[in-house]
């Protein structure tokens, strides 16, 4: 028996992506266009991959946003089913609420905002194998001290749930993504908030059930924030985060269908220039995503950004670590550094603003 058998996928794409904002003002954090399809596209043909067919989105905010796009997945292979929150129910209490859902005797749980390179196959045969009750993705990372971490023994099992501390004991930290037994599952409160980290397996500890520990240290990154969505998306184009439906060749860029990048002009670093898009002559484009629609001007430098739907770059504009919303103009001549965030169809006049002082 394959080690996916019998198995359920649940992915929680509740959040409302506030770090991510202002694209989040017009699309859930997993629809946004990461080389060249919506984030989740990549995780689903991640698990349709590892032989798991049957998957349980839990939404809450746009909801509907899901199920127009991804309908009931058969062009994916898969067969999608939608549960709404009404209220935010936090990680513990989303995984409780899609358990009606649930027909397999295990789930495999995922955060929807985690790009990942875990074996699947090898994650759900380690559950099995430790007749474990929860088998946690634990990921090794270099600096721990910037997250909770959590400590193994040398049979794998859990031994504790540790809140961020300068000193971890372990570089081994909680990757979001779970193998719960289905009776687990049922055993979560229903109707309220549980905290996972907090609650649900401290609890399990304390009852002396089997939580386990998938100890792994392949490619991770948790794409909630706009540099780290910029990195995620160029590492899927380059070819080092695994998915299955990039719509094109790996390479230094990805130029969907449409889009025109001009003689003279360049785009590296990953990049993905969206569909009737366009590029002219002399501009700079590096490790960054632009979104459908985005025009960038004559001898522009866009590097490490995001450029929502329609949004338009001057003339020798200069842009480095930014967020422009959908429809947003930067006038020519203008330069935003790292960190700054335009809010859709927010108009920059040119040579407005600046930070260095060579205008």
């Amino acid at each position: 028996m394959k080690p996916t058998q019998d198995v359920d996928a649940v992915v929680l794409v509740g959040g409302k992506g506030t770090r991510l904002r202002p694209l989040t003002l017009s699309a859930p954090k997993p629809m946004l266009p990461t080389a060249g399809v919506p984030f989740l596209t990549h995780l689903l043909s991640r698990i349709r991959a590892a032989g798991i067919a049957h998957v349980v989105l839990g939404t809450s905010y746009r909801a509907e946003v899901f199920q127009e796009h991804f309908g009931d997945g058969a062009k994916l292979g898969l067969e999608l089913e939608y549960v709404v929150e009404d209220e935010p129910l936090d990680t513990g209490g989303a995984i409780r609420n899609v358990y009606d859902r649930l027909r397999a005797e295990h789930a495999v749980i995922f955060n929807g905002d985690i790009l990942s390179g875990a074996h699947l196959g090898a994650l759900v045969q380690a559950h099995r194998d430790a007749a474990a009750d929860v088998t946690l993705h634990l990921q090794r990372v270099e600096d721990p001290s910037r997250f909770g971490s959590v400590p193994t023994d040398a049979d794998g099992r859990v031994t504790a749930f540790l809140e961020k501390t300068p000193n971890p004991p372990t570089d081994q930290i909680n990757a979001g993504c779970y193998v719960f037994r289905r009776s687990v599952v049922e055993s979560i409160p229903a109707g309220r908030r549980v905290s996972v980290e907090r609650e649900t397996f401290p609890g399990l500890l304390a009852d002396g059930a089997h939580v386990h520990g998938f100890v792994d240290a392949s490619y991770w990154l948790d794409v909630g924030t706009p540099e780290a969505f910029v990195r995620g998306s160029a590492d899927l184009v380059r070819g080092l985060a695994p998915t299955s439906a990039l719509p094109g060749p790996t390479g230094e860029s990805l130029v969907l269908d449409g889009a025109k990048v001009a003689d003279g002009a360049s785009v590296t670093g990953g990049s993905t220039i969206g569909s009737g898009s366009n590029v002219a002559a002399g501009a700079q484009v590096a490790g960054s995503v632009l979104f459908d629609g985005v025009s960038v001007a004559e001898d522009a430098i866009v590097e490490d950004s995001v450029l929502g739907a329609g949004a338009r770059v001057g003339k020798g504009a200069v842009l480095r670590g930014v967020v422009l919303g959908d429809g947003a103009i930067v006038g020519a001549g203008c330069e935003l550094l790292h960190g700054a965030r335009v809010w859709p169809d927010m108009t920059l006049p040119d040579a407005s603003i600046r930070f260095s002082s060579d205008c």
